[in-house]
């Protein structure tokens, strides 16, 4: 960037101006038209997406996860045969076996990560499409996303899946195991949350929030 360029930069308002989250390059923010994107021209991260439908998409993604919410933690994971006794195991099951146990501590945090949190989220974004769909209290759907962004450190059912995989692994050989509905709903509402997190992309829900995009068609 020139000198001359700084010097432009410098008399700008700040909700005129735009920094790359990855290399710093502080820029002139631009319109994002529907449909289109804007990259920093420095290292190539994206810093805009101007989405068609957004809204409407990740509403039926928000839906569609809460939906398979209860079936994936209180259906069942795993039916495990050992000696001939069979045990059924579900998420809620596993924070309760926790918390029953000499581990309450961690039955806790796996309950807040794996389930509160989790829903608390969807929550959140549920309110702030609904904020956006029909544009009635926008600041409290401001609020509730800031809050959502706090709440994204949290929720890691990756994690719990990674672990019920490595259970899996190691009583295989142990024990005879039959996959239940409930791991299929779990990693579906991983990926259904995964997908609802690209299809929310943030620059554009906050313009959304500020009536940025309020002539664009939803």
């Amino acid at each position: 960037m020139s000198d001359n360029q700084g010097q432009t930069l410098e008399h700008l308002p700040l909700d005129e101006l735009t920094a790359c989250h990855e290399c710093d390059l502080l820029m002139r923010r631009e319109t994002v038209p529907l449909g289109q994107r804007s990259v920093c021209p420095r290292c190539g991260y994206e810093l805009e997406i101007h989405r068609p439908y957004m809204v409407r998409r990740a509403l039926a993604l928000v839906l569609t996860a809460l939906v398979l919410y209860i079936p994936a933690n209180f259906m069942p994971i795993m039916h495990i045969t050992i000696l001939g006794q069979v045990s059924t195991d579900t998420v809620w099951s596993g924070v309760q076996g926790l918390y029953n146990s000499s581990m309450k501590g961690v039955g806790v945090l796996v309950f807040l990560c794996s389930m509160v949190i989790p829903l608390a989220k969807l929550l959140c974004q549920l309110f702030v499409l609904i904020t956006l769909r029909f544009r009635v209290f926008r600041p409290q759907g401001m609020l509730l996303f800031r809050g959502y962004q706090h709440l994204r450190e949290w929720g890691m059912l990756e994690v719990y899946l990674m672990g019920i995989l490595v259970s899996i692994v190691k009583l295989i050989g142990m024990a005879e195991l039959h996959v239940g509905l409930g791991l299929a709903c779990f990693v579906a509402l991983l990926l259904t949350q995964i997908w609802l997190e690209v299809t929310m992309s943030h620059h554009q829900v906050w313009g959304e929030l500020s009536g940025e995009f309020d002539h664009a068609s939803h």
